[in-house]
């Protein structure tokens, strides 16, 4: 089992910047992807933001690439999400998640609201 606690969300105006992070608690394989996915208002499902390796590869969703910077920290099992010149748009919670072909299932947090006031 993984528990995963997000923190660092808040209200921001547009072209403000927030600082996301996740914790893991539990057993974390050095094949676990962390990533952060999130669920706009009015919406139901969640959108991929960005996910990093333990090695440290990244992936990035077309709308926050050159705004948004994964990583982490594997000593401490903690990523961070760094968003800068938020939009709008970027409204959403924010969901941390741990996933990895080693295990049955992902495993998500509680997720954290991000508001951008225009």
């Amino acid at each position: 089992q993984v528990q995963l606690v997000e923190s660092g969300g808040g209200l921001v105006q547009a072209g403000g910047s927030l600082r996301l992070s996740c914790v893991a608690s539990g057993i974390i394989f050095n094949s676990d992807v962390m990533g952060w996915y999130r669920r706009a208002p009015g919406m139901e499902q969640r959108d991929l933001v960005a996910t990093i390796t333990s090695g440290g590869t990244t992936n990035y969703a077309d709308s926050v690439k050159g705004r948004f910077a994964i990583s982490r920290d594997n000593a401490k099992n903690t990523a961070y999400l760094q968003m800068n010149s938020l939009k709008p748009e970027d409204t959403a919670v924010y969901y941390c998640n741990v996933d990895s072909a080693a295990r049955p299932r992902a495993f998500w947090g509680q997720g954290t609201q991000v508001t951008v006031s225009s």
